[in-house]
C-alpha cells in the first residue's frame, strides 16, 4: 500500500520545482530557503530530535455493545533526514506515513492511510495523500438543529416528553422496555435509537504551496471523493430493562430518531450516495513544530464545495474559520499555553446530515460538538446544526523527559477547558446557550512526532475518557 501512494505523489510532482539542496553552512543558515526560517524549532529541540527512519505505534483495544470486541493497530512511519540536510531544524519531518488497522467481533472494521510530505525536495510545495475504508456500528446521532442544545430525549420524547439531565439518566431511561408506536413491535426498547452505522469509501489528495519571501501564509487545493453507505438498527434485537421488575431482556429496538429524522425530511442523505468535494484553504501558519508546538500562530480559512456539477449527489458548502495559539510561559521544564477559536456554517438546502458531523480543516476534521476535538465533556456529535462555534484551551505542562531504549519519551499533564454552541443560522450566533465541559489530560511524547494523549472530560451531562493519537489541537 505505501508503494501505491508513492506512486500517485510521482504523478502529482512530475512538474514541482525542486530546491538542490547544499551542505549546511557554518552559520547553519545560508543554505536555508527563507520561507521556512519562521518555523525553525528551537535549539534544545533540535538536539533532541531524531535522525534517519523510525517508527511508532500502539495497539487498540475497544469494547462496545454494537462493534463487540475489538483489537487494532495504530502505526506512523517517520523519515526525519540528515542533520546535515538544512531543512532538519524547520520541519517536523522529511515525510510520514501513517496507518490504522482496526477489526471488531461486530464487524467494524477500519483502514486508514495517509501520507505526508512537507517542503518537497526543498520547495515551497507540501503533498497529502489519505485514503480511508471502514464500518463503523457506533456512530451517535442527536439531531441536526440548535434543539439539541436542550436537554436529552427519547426519540418518541419519553413517557409524557421527559428529558435527561445526565447520559447515565438517558441510558437507563432509553433501555426501559415501552409500548411500541406504529410501525413498531408490540413492545420495544430504544437502547439503539441513537446509533448508526456507515460505510465508507474515501480518497483525498491535496496539496499547498508557502507564499512569499518568509512562506507564513500557504494556499491549498484538494480534491476528495466518498461512497457512503448507512443503516439504522430498528427492530434489531438489544438490549431492555422490564419497567416493573428492573430485570434485564433483549427486545427489539424502535423506530431510531435518525430515520424519523430522515421521514420527517430534517435529515437529508440517510440512502447514502457519492460524495465528490473540491477543497480550498488559506492559511497563516508560524508554528515552530507542528506535531507538539511550543510557539507560533496557525490561522485558517478552509472551505469544501460538493456540487452535482462534480459529480456529487449532493449540492453544500462548508466554511470554517479557526485560529490557534502556542505561547511558552516562563516556568517548569516547558510549559505551553495553547487555544483555539473556531467558527463554522453550512450552505446549500441539500447537505446531507453526515457533513453536519464535521467541520473539515486541512490540519484535521473536528467533530462538531463534543467528542475528543471539540467539547470533551460531551459525547461525539452531541450538538449539531448548521452554524457552530466553540474555543479550546489547554495548559501543556511537561512533567519529566527520558531516553530508554534508544527512544526518547515526555509526559506532560494537561488541564483544558472548552465551550462552544451551535445554530441554526449563522446569523443566530451569540454567547447563549454555550455548553462547557472541562478536565485533565496526560500527554506522552514519543520521539517528539508521536503525542499519545488521554483526556478525561467531564461536564454537567457526562464524564468521559479519550485516548488517542496527537493533541486535540
Amino acid at each position: 500500500m505505501p508503494r501505491i501512494s508513492l506512486s500517485l505523489l510521482g504523478l502529482l510532482l512530475i512538474s514541482v520545482p525542486s530546491y538542490a539542496q547544499k551542505p549546511a553552512s557554518s552559520t547553519g543558515e545560508q543554505a536555508v530557503p527563507a520561507y521556512v526560517l519562521v518555523r525553525r524549532l528551537s535549539d534544545t529541540d533540535v538536539a533532541k530530535k531524531r535522525e534517519g527512519g523510525f517508527f511508532t505505534g500502539l495497539p487498540e483495544i475497544s469494547s462496545d455493545p454494537v462493534a463487540g470486541q475489538g483489537f487494532g493497530l495504530r502505526g506512523n512511519y517517520y523519515n526525519n533526514g540528515k542533520r546535515s540536510d538544512p531543512l532538519f531544524a524547520y520541519t517536523p519531518y522529511r515525510e510520514k506515513l501513517a496507518v490504522n488497522i482496526q477489526a471488531t467481533t461486530g464487524q467494524a472494521r477500519e483502514l486508514v492511510l495517509s501520507y505526508d510530505r512537507p517542503y518537497i525536495d526543498g520547495s515551497r510545495w507540501r503533498v497529502k495523500v489519505d485514503f480511508k475504508a471502514r464500518q463503523d456500528p457506533t456512530n451517535l446521532y442527536f439531531g441536526i438543529t440548535q434543539a439539541t442544545l436542550g436537554n436529552l430525549t427519547l426519540p418518541t420524547a419519553g413517557p409524557s416528553g421527559a428529558t435527561y439531565n445526565t447520559f447515565s439518566e438517558f441510558e437507563k431511561a432509553r433501555k426501559t422496555l415501552r409500548d411500541g408506536g406504529t410501525g413498531e413491535a408490540t413492545k420495544v426498547t430504544d437502547a439503539l435509537s441513537n446509533r448508526f452505522q456507515d460505510s465508507e469509501l474515501m480518497l483525498n489528495i491535496k496539496a499547498d504551496y508557502a507564499l512569499g519571501n518568509q512562506g507564513r501564509w500557504r494556499v491549498l487545493n484538494g480534491y476528495e471523493i466518498q461512497r457512503l453507505d448507512f443503516k439504522t438498527f430498528g427492530g434489531r434485537q438489544a438490549s431492555a430493562v422490564d419497567p416493573v421488575t428492573g430485570a434485564p431482556l433483549n427486545a427489539p429496538n424502535g423506530i431510531p430518531l435518525l430515520d424519523r429524522d430522515a421521514a420527517a425530511g430534517t435529515a437529508i442523505g440517510l440512502d447514502g450516495g457519492l460524495v465528490s468535494i473540491l477543497q480550498q484553504a488559506l492559511i497563516f501558519d508560524t508554528r515552530d513544530f507542528e506535531p507538539d508546538p511550543t510557539k507560533g500562530l496557525y490561522f485558517e480559512i478552509g472551505n469544501e464545495y460538493s456540487s452535482g456539477a462534480i459529480g456529487s449527489q449532493f449540492n453544500f458548502d462548508k466554511l470554517m474559520i479557526q485560529a490557534k495559539t502556542f505561547h511558552k510561559l516562563p516556568f517548569g521544564p516547558r510549559t505551553v499555553l495553547a487555544g483555539r477559536l473556531a467558527v463554522g456554517n453550512i450552505f446549500g438546502n441539500n447537505a446531507p446530515f453526515f457533513e453536519y458531523q464535521d467541520q473539515w480543516s486541512p490540519d484535521g476534521s473536528i467533530n462538531a460538538l463534543g467528542g475528543a476535538r471539540s467539547l470533551r465533556g460531551y459525547r461525539a456529535n452531541r450538538f449539531m446544526a448548521r452554524s457552530m462555534w466553540f474555543t479550546n484551551w489547554e495548559l501543556r505542562t511537561r512533567l519529566v523527559e527520558k531516553k530508554i531504549a534508544g527512544q526518547r519519551f515526555a509526559l506532560s499533564v494537561v488541564p483544558f477547558f472548552d465551550a462552544g454552541t451551535v445554530r441554526d443560522r449563522w446569523q443566530s450566533l451569540n454567547f447563549n446557550d454555550i455548553r462547557y465541559s472541562y478536565g485533565i489530560g496526560g500527554r506522552l511524547a514519543w520521539n517528539q512526532s508521536t503525542i499519545i494523549s488521554m483526556d478525561i472530560g467531564k461536564s454537567g451531562e457526562d464524564k468521559l475518557l479519550f485516548f488517542g493519537i496527537g493533541h486535540s489541537f
